[in-house]
């Protein structure tokens, strides 16, 4: 809930911050490779960049290889988010790690460095094999 309350403050929906991450990661991306690397129904992701969309943050336009796929891109405003983005989870961060003192919040923040990178290592796994 906390997240989301700071998402709202971007204008952006839970969720929504992983799909602009992977774009943030690789701009330009098919928006069936988005769909999987989500791993989440297809109607979810068409509402997420519906929504997105309409927000100004990303665009999608018709594959120039393929008239059946969509190629979803960042705009300016969407490039923008990422520091912003950054900047809520640093806030987060700080919320979750408060009444910690220094030892225990640093044993924290790196209990979950080291599960962010494991799932960052699973999901370029998963690219690779799809």
């Amino acid at each position: 809930m906390a997240a989301g309350a700071l998402l709202r403050r971007v204008g952006l929906y839970p969720g929504q911050e992983l799909l602009l991450m992977l774009l943030w990661d690789e701009d330009h991306r098919a928006q069936a490779d988005l769909i999987r690397a989500l791993d989440v129904d297809a109607s979810t992701v068409t509402k997420m960049l519906q929504r997105l969309e309409q927000a100004g943050f990303v665009t999608r336009c018709p594959s120039p290889t393929d008239r059946r796929a969509a190629v979803v891109s960042l705009t300016d405003s969407g490039r923008a988010l990422r520091e912003e983005v950054a900047d809520l989870w640093r806030e987060l961060e700080e919320a979750v790690t408060a009444l910690l003192d220094e030892g225990e919040a640093d044993v924290v923040t790196g209990l979950l460095d080291r599960i962010e990178e494991g799932l960052q290592q699973r999901l370029s796994g998963m690219r690779g094999t799809g």
